[in-house]
């Protein structure tokens, strides 16, 4: 079963309520998104594995460890996930990019696919998706789907705010998925929207209503 980390780290829960303020403005939102996002990187590598070598010092040789090499993929989900992309790659410069593109149908509210690009060796990679928000669940599904039907194996979900039912959703349907959160709100309310939350992550980020 997929575990759940929800980061309690000072910093994170101290710029997460700068993130939710409504007086934020898009600036200032984006960097904060942009900070936190390098924050939970942090804690989302820690176990990446490590291999010995030695490295001359200007003192002595010395036993040291580097990181063993394993590909990395960082997948947002369009368009709010962008905002997330550079804060990890400041610490995972080496880490390819793909996409997914999601809308909602108006009559069904389910997400339809309109845009995949990922890297070429998807089978070899393990694969951070992001997206500000998990609410329903429906979109990180959809993308996680995605991603496994073009081979992915090894799939990590990161987000800022969740719901407590798109959590659900995703342990349910994809266990082997791991979450992790900067926040576990209260609920989503009869429009779906997160509790307190945030707001609508893309709008904010991008300046549009």
């Amino acid at each position: 079963m997929g575990k759940v980390y929800v980061f309690d780290h000072p910093l994170i829960q101290h710029k997460l309520t700068y993130i939710r303020d409504k007086r934020t403005g898009t600036k200032e939102f984006r960097e904060l998104v942009d900070e936190v996002a390098t924050l939970m990187a942090f804690e989302i590598t820690r176990d990446l594995p490590l291999d010995d070598v030695e490295v001359e010092t200007p003192v002595t040789t010395a036993k040291a460890k580097v990181l063993s090499g394993k590909k990395l993929g960082i997948v947002p989900i369009l368009r709010a996930g962008i905002g997330m992309v550079d804060g990890i790659l400041k610490l995972m410069p080496a880490a390819k990019v793909g996409h997914i593109g999601l809308y909602r149908d108006p009559e069904t509210l389910q997400p339809i696919e309109y845009y995949v690009k990922l890297p070429a060796d998807v089978e070899e990679r393990d694969f951070i998706l992001v997206d500000p928000m998990l609410a329903t669940g429906g979109s990180a599904i959809a993308a996680i789907n995605s991603l496994k039907s073009r081979g992915a194996k090894n799939i990590k979900f990161m987000c800022l705010i969740a719901a407590p039912e798109g959590v659900e959703v995703i342990k349910q349907l994809h266990p082997d998925v791991d979450i992790y959160i900067a926040a576990l709100d209260e609920k989503l309310d009869d429009h779906g929207y997160i509790v307190p939350g945030l707001g609508d992550a893309g709008d904010r980020l991008f300046g549009t209503k």
